[in-house]
């Protein structure tokens, strides 16, 4: 059962489905503590509403110096939009979830429907998202997971992101407990160094 921290900065969307998952025990983990670095987003009212301890910290300081309070095992970015340094001990253990395939769509400005058109922008039809360990560079640290969608010709951008989002519910959970199975360092030590 791994230990989690969520750090979000909106609506708190992939909270309700880590919440939702694990009451039906289809999710290894169990959540520790919420934080935001937008101060009064909903994500925050969701995970006090669903009895999570929740914080508002503007920058990587302040979060460190909340998780020190808690025994964590991950730390998930759930619509986290910044870039987050992790304190030496869970350096490795930072997850995030992408809505590309990775390497396609990804790096530094791609986040959320930024990236659904660049994807309807190039014609692909396919589309997805990717589970990967978080470094100190956007989108590069070890892939847990992918999952595909297929893009319609005719497909608009909320119909891609609705699509892909829907990917991104089964993807997350589902690398969560890859990586309760096979431990954090399985995934970074399979990667070429």
């Amino acid at each position: 059962m791994q230990k989690m921290a969520v750090l979000l900065s909106g609506s708190g969307r992939t909270l309700d489905n880590f919440h939702s998952r694990i009451q039906e025990g289809s999710l290894a983990g169990e959540i520790q503590v919420v934080i935001s670095n937008v101060k009064d987003v909903l994500g925050l009212q969701k995970a006090v509403n669903y009895g999570y301890p929740a914080f508002h910290a503007a920058d990587n300081d302040e979060i460190n110096r909340i998780l020190a309070d808690y025994e964590i095992d991950i730390i998930c970015l759930a619509g986290y939009l910044k870039l987050y340094s992790p304190p030496e001990k869970l350096k490795r253990a930072v997850i995030n979830i992408h809505p590309s395939l990775i390497p396609s769509f990804c790096g530094d400005g791609y986040y959320g429907n930024i990236v659904h058109r660049a994807v309807k922008a190039r014609g692909c039809t396919v589309s997805g998202c990717t589970v990967h360990f978080a470094d100190e560079n956007y989108d590069e640290g070890p892939i847990i997971l992918q999952k595909t969608v297929e893009v319609g010709y005719n497909d608009d951008i909320d119909t891609i992101a609705t699509t892909v989002f829907a990917a991104e519910c089964e993807a997350f959970p589902e690398a969560i407990n890859r990586v309760n199975e096979m431990g954090i360092d399985f995934f970074w030590d399979r990667v070429a160094k």
